[in-house]
């Protein structure tokens, strides 16, 4: 599988601060790749640099072996947090206002199959709802059948249903060999979809690679999960543990053992959970933030 895009040593200064400071990642045609951060990172300013809206202090954007230019622009799609739509049109009537602004547009009977957008063909755009809004502007973030697409947390606000329901259309779109990239607040939504996951800090990417290979590199064993109500006890063990969530978490290769450490300690085991550590636990290792923080 070929990259289609390529990023060296990408770096945005502003007066008072470094943004970006000299990232290197590549991504692969064809995948979802997800760009993680918590607030002020530098991740929106990397989407920004990578959809053309700003230009790099210095560094190099490559697509397809070649700098990104103004055919670039032409053959990505952009899902931006809030799109304005013109007020009083239909569902239709907006795809086909938004068809004259391209010079190649994929036809409007197939992306309203692919956005699944049938039932609200006729809806006034002022009456629908956050999924069905969502829907919408990812079928216009496709009209120009984009070879990249960008998805700016296009679920945030929606309920745990809309969100899934994206989540089935994100997928469609992979499976036309459009590269999709995500940035996401939800560690859930980042699992699910994304191939391969980019984690940034302080400007810096500080790890990348497929959430299991990412698992599987920093973690060994289970966590062990008690209620937050028996810190002070646990405090009294020498059981190391972290808080997470309003729990306490405990790493651990041997369950048993430390059960019955646990229990030699007088700790009630009530509302105990075992669980495989996932990208939430992944996050806050290696930044010290929970995503939403």
């Amino acid at each position: 599988m070929s990259n289609i895009l390529e990023i060296k040593q990408l770096t945005k200064k502003f007066p008072d601060n470094i943004a970006v400071d000299a990232i290197n990642f590549v991504v692969r045609q064809g995948i979802c790749f997800g760009l993680l951060g918590p607030n002020g990172a530098g991740k929106t300013t990397t989407i920004e640099m990578l959809e053309g809206i700003i230009a790099p202090t210095s560094g190099e954007i490559s697509y397809c072996g070649h700098a990104i230019n103004n055919e670039y622009r032409q053959e990505v799609g952009i899902q931006f947090q809030d799109t304005a739509i013109q007020d009083f049109l239909t569902v239709k009537e907006t795809l086909k206002m938004f068809a004259h602004f391209y010079r190649k547009t994929v036809p409007v009977a197939e992306l309203i199959t692919t956005c699944a957008l049938e039932s609200i063909l006729d809806r006034d755009t002022r009456k629908l709802s956050g999924g069905q809004r969502q829907r919408l502007l990812l079928a216009l973030a496709i009209l120009n059948d984009p070879k990249i697409v960008f998805l700016d947390e296009p679920t945030t606000g929606l309920d745990p249903q809309a969100r899934r329901n994206f989540w089935q259309l994100v997928n469609r779109i992979k499976k036309q060999n459009k590269t999709v990239i995500l940035t996401t607040h939800y560690m859930d939504e980042a699992e699910s979809l994304c191939d391969e996951i980019a984690i940034m800090d302080e400007g810096k990417i500080i790890e990348q690679g497929s959430p299991a290979e990412l698992l599987s590199k920093h973690f060994d064993g289970v966590i062990v999960s008690l209620p937050i109500s028996l810190k002070d006890q646990l405090e009294t063990t020498d059981v190391e543990f972290s808080e997470n969530n309003n729990r306490l978490d405990i790493m651990t290769l041997e369950v048993d053992k430390l059960i019955r450490q646990l229990l030699s300690a007088q700790l009630s085991l009530d509302g105990m959970q075992v669980r495989s550590p996932d990208l939430e636990d992944l996050f806050i290792k290696l930044t010290g933030h929970k995503l939403r923080g």
